[in-house]
């Protein structure tokens, strides 16, 4: 009763074959989504988080969770009158450090215990015996562990019990001792041993934040990442948190992603694509290119038809021979532009369906940019993802069907150009499909379509 009551609230969050998609792909027996969760939250925001991981255990994501404890030490060790210092933003952990970790870490871990057993779940808490470690190479750090081995049968066992894992980062040597270790590494660890296809960071942030203050919703590593650290979108704790999870996606399987977000928004990131964060997959390159020599011009007129729910005029792709053809994953996106005399002009921007929610709209407009400093495009009036649109555009104009945005373009006498040379183009699109799916296209944080 009340997993139908949770997944009718899922469906009015988002469309029913959009959240039924997400279950398919990430529930399920032998799937786990591993979640790192922070001291801060379990110190600030106990109640929405212990309820957030509740939600996720009764949806069927089989949540294991792997929590930090740094405010909480920190107030111990001030409280204990232990001195305690730093070393390139780690904690060294003497003796005394670690015996108040290993407290800590336990009072925190039956802490968030508790509040989830309250809300009907049975969590059990794992304080120790999960990671194997060996001391790691910087002896200033004193008792720090790099996780060599991860034990995961009492994981498992718990799991298949009903119960939610809650694991601490302190891992055992060969020798007994026990090692603190870093809450991001250990979550690294623990998902590559578990093949888990979903790993999720719990912050108050929300995600990751680009100069602004502004979260970013979406990274494809492969094509986004070493542009945003070589133009500062991203730098510091934001920038080492992408790297790491780069590194984390390399040892999972392609689809596998990671979500940063905050308790209160975790149901709107992992079961709509408009989402509530910042999702980041490995990804893969996007190819660009002049015309249509070596495409597969089938697949390109199925994903454009997909993605407008029209069926495309014959003579269309004639037009394309000096046209910019962008694609990405497979032909799960594809971008068209082409130079006029007012510029240059995105004629085609569609997703394929599987395409929607995987941040590739989002990468391949990242791109487009980078390659284009200005251009303009159309839409109609009636598309929802002119809202997308509308954020990344630096002006627009409405016109009876149609809405003209560009970017880039700041003299009045050039925008009008633009917005001339829109309205003259001819419609590229007839009759249309009977397609279901494309009343899902609609309601993405990404565009299904453009042009």
């Amino acid at each position: 009763m009340l997993r139908e009551i949770v997944m009718n609230l899922l469906h009015n969050l988002g469309g029913r074959a959009e959240v039924d998609r997400y279950l398919r792909e990430h529930t399920g027996s032998g799937r786990y989504a591993v979640i790192k969760v922070g001291g801060g939250l379990i110190e600030e925001d106990l109640d929405e988080l212990a309820s957030a991981l509740v939600f996720m255990h009764h949806v069927g994501l089989t949540p294991v969770v792997v929590h930090g404890a740094g405010p909480q030490l920190t107030a111990e060790l001030r409280e204990q009158h232990i001195e305690t210092s730093f070393v390139d933003g780690l904690r060294v952990t003497t003796p005394e450090v670690l015996a108040a970790a290993q407290r800590v870490f336990q009072r925190v871990g039956a802490q968030l215990a508790d509040a989830i057993d309250e809300r009907g779940v049975r969590a059990r808490p794992l304080p120790m015996g999960i990671f194997n470690a060996e001391q790691t190479q910087n002896e200033s750090l004193g008792h720090v562990g790099e996780v060599s081995g991860v034990l995961t049968e009492a994981i498992k066992r718990a799991s298949e019990q009903g119960q939610l894992p809650i694991i601490s980062p302190v891992g055992t040597n060969q020798h007994g001792q026990l090692l603190n270790i870093n809450a991001d590494t250990a979550t690294r660890s623990l998902a590559i041993e578990l093949k888990a296809s979903k790993i999720i960071y719990l912050t108050p942030t929300g995600g990751i934040l680009d100069p602004n203050g502004k979260v970013i919703t979406a990274v494809n590593c492969t094509e986004d990442l070493a542009p945003m650290l070589e133009s500062g979108v991203i730098s510091g704790g934001m920038a080492r948190k992408l790297t790491e999870i780069r590194d984390l996606l390399e040892g999972l399987d392609e689809h596998a992603s990671v979500s940063i977000t905050s308790p209160a928004k975790i149901a709107r990131e992992l079961f709509t694509h408009r989402g509530s964060g910042t999702l980041v997959r490995r990804g893969r390159p996007i190819s660009v290119q002049t015309g249509l020599d070596g495409l597969d011009e089938t697949r390109i007129v199925g994903l454009l038809e997909q993605s407008f729910g029209r069926r495309l005029n014959p003579s269309y792709l004639k037009s394309l021979q000096n046209a910019k053809i962008y694609i990405g994953g497979d032909y799960a996106a594809i971008a068209i532009l082409k130079e006029r005399a007012a510029g240059w002009y995105l004629d085609k921007l569609g997703l394929s369906e599987r395409a929607q929610g995987m941040g590739l709209g989002a990468s391949l407009w990242n791109r487009i940019r980078r390659d284009h400093p200005k251009m303009y495009w159309r839409s109609r009036a009636a598309n929802d993802a002119n809202k997308w649109y509308l954020t990344r555009a630096d002006g627009m104009h409405r016109a009876g069907e149609w809405v003209v945005f560009w970017y880039g373009i700041e003299q009045r006498a050039d925008i009008e150009s633009c917005i001339a040379d829109t309205l003259s183009l001819s419609h590229s699109f007839g009759e249309l499909l009977s397609n279901p799916s494309m009343s899902e296209a609609k309601s993405n944080k990404e565009p299904a379509h453009a042009g």
